[in-house]
């Protein structure tokens, strides 16, 4: 990714995770991660991948949280800063998920690969499919609730 573009990670992919804790990336998210990514922990129960540059940003924005004095903030620097390790490919175009973080976002098996844009999500499939289905029978409410917000379709 060149200076100055930014990232379009979109779509859903789903792949599986090896007794070892391996999971593919996939091959459409590859170029938009880079070599460096990062994979903390995420709302939800879900994991976040971020590019580099966009981790970086993200975190100077943790950075700059009145963590000394505000507990809230503090704790909330925590949760991602924490939890945040490199990812790295190997030859296959997998990366390794962390116990601790495999563990906090219910990884079993089957997992799901979302883009949100900057960032990627992994979800454990089963999850996403019950999220996914309750976004789909209230989506007109959603939608409704995001109009008030100031976004229109």
């Amino acid at each position: 990714m060149k200076e100055g573009e930014f990232y379009m990670l979109k779509g859903e992919y789903g792949h599986n995770i090896d007794p070892k804790g391996r999971i593919i990336i996939p091959a459409k998210f590859r170029d938009e991660l880079g070599e460096n990514f990062v994979i903390t922990k995420g709302m939800e129960n879900c994991l976040y991948v971020y590019p580099e540059n966009e981790w970086i940003a993200f975190e100077e924005k943790l950075n700059a949280l009145p963590t000394t004095t505000d507990k809230k903030a503090r704790a909330f620097a925590y949760f991602f800063q924490g939890s945040a390790v490199d990812g790295d490919l190997d030859k296959q175009g997998r990366t390794l998920i962390p116990s601790v973080l495999r563990k906090y976002a219910m990884l079993d098996k089957e997992v799901v690969f979302i883009g949100m844009g900057k960032r990627a999500e992994i979800w454990d499939k089963e999850r996403w499919d019950e999220k996914n289905a309750e976004v789909e029978l209230n989506i007109e409410d959603i939608a409704s609730d995001m109009e008030e917000a100031g976004f229109s379709i």
